[in-house]
């Protein structure tokens, strides 16, 4: 049995395909939802518009600090892996629901699988970075999504047969939710959009949203941007980004800011953008694979290869920074080759697991 442990809507993107697959193969396994960032009721919409089957368990911990919420999803989890017992449990990414769910099944003496591993920005500052060191060091089986992110691994002393690079399931996620998008979405024409023809962005990350300067700097960055190139900047707000410019009281002159989207209508919304400037990891690779110009507003990233391709800049979160990096990004044409593989990472990852449900 494989045991598929997820929380936040960028994890239900990248494990679709897994799903799906696991789906195709008739194989035994379930889904358990820890409802990090939302409640389960709201990521329902997630599962229904992906076509994916509902999660088996949803623990709907919610939101809270760090240690509080990494306890709850610990304990939960706990309870359900030793009622179900999988042979496998797979995590993704970065989150506290991965690093949770990985020492929940390690303690029990259930192997571990994560997808997604090797990533390292470098930057212990970040929640993130430590969520990704300690899982990649307890699991078992590490997908990494680049040789490069391999590399990561072995300098960090673990074992080479534990590692098999697959590729990304962002590339899958795509190319599978691509056409799902095509059937079941017009949000350009629903926004009075034409392609190639606005800007998009997001920003949702912790040490940019609550920090005063830092967030005060990416709305006057955007607003010059606006000014310049006369195009409409459509900003979906995340409900942590929104509480903290309300806070501030920070204007948004010529921003268009609104509700947050489904991936479906965002997917589509990023696949047509000029630009998108985001802090997000997982829009960075989703732009290098849908070939759009990515402005990412950090100053450090997990995502190297971006950079070396040509797809992404890295821009910071002042204002001067990010209209500089914007006016040259604007300018690539995308002959970029995408690093992340050729959409069969999921098939990849999960032939391994059946193999580990086999023995």
């Amino acid at each position: 049995m494989i045991g598929i442990i997820l929380g936040t809507r960028p994890e239900i993107i990248k494990m679709s395909p897994v799903i799906r697959e696991c789906e195709r193969r008739h194989l035994d396994y379930f889904i358990l939802h820890t409802g990090q960032h939302y409640s389960y009721e709201m990521d329902r919409l997630f599962f229904e518009e992906l076509d994916l089957p509902e999660p088996r368990y949803n623990l709907d911990v919610g939101s809270g600090s760090h240690a509080e919420q990494t306890g709850k999803i610990l304990f939960g989890v706990e309870k359900i892996l030793d009622q179900e017992a999988p042979d496998i449990v797979l995590v993704q990414g970065d989150t506290n629901t991965v690093v949770a769910g990985a020492l929940a099944a390690s303690k029990l003496q259930i192997r571990v699988g994560h997808v997604e591993a090797g990533l390292r920005s470098f930057n212990r500052r970040m929640p993130e970075e430590i969520n990704r060191v300690m899982t990649d060091h307890i699991s078992d089986y590490l997908f990494a999504p680049t040789e490069n992110a391999r590399e990561n691994l072995l300098r960090e002393g673990i074992d080479d047969k534990k590692i098999c690079v697959t590729g990304n399931t962002v590339v899958d996620a795509i190319y599978q939710n691509l056409d799902i998008a095509k059937r079941k979405v017009s949000i350009l024409q629903d926004l009075d959009l034409r392609p190639h023809e606005y800007f998009l962005v997001t920003a949702h990350r912790e040490e940019n949203v609550d920090n005063r300067d830092r967030l005060r700097g990416i709305i006057r960055g955007l607003e010059s941007l606006q000014k310049e190139f006369s195009m409409p900047v459509i900003f979906p707000v995340h409900p942590r980004t929104a509480k903290r410019i309300n806070e501030l009281g920070i204007d948004r002159d010529g921003i268009r800011v609104t509700r947050p989207f489904g991936f479906l209508e965002f997917l589509q919304l990023e696949s047509h953008a000029k630009l998108v400037l985001t802090d997000s990891g997982g829009v960075q690779e989703e732009t290098c694979v849908l070939g759009v110009p990515c402005a990412t507003m950090r100053y450090d990233t997990e995502r190297p290869e971006t950079l070396a391709i040509g797809s992404n800049i890295l821009v910071g979160t002042d204002s001067a920074g990010i209209l500089e990096g914007a006016r040259t990004a604007v300018t690539w044409k995308n002959h970029w080759k995408n690093p992340y593989g050729d959409g069969i990472a999921g098939k990849m990852i999960v032939l391994v697991c059946a193999a580990v449900r086999s023995n």
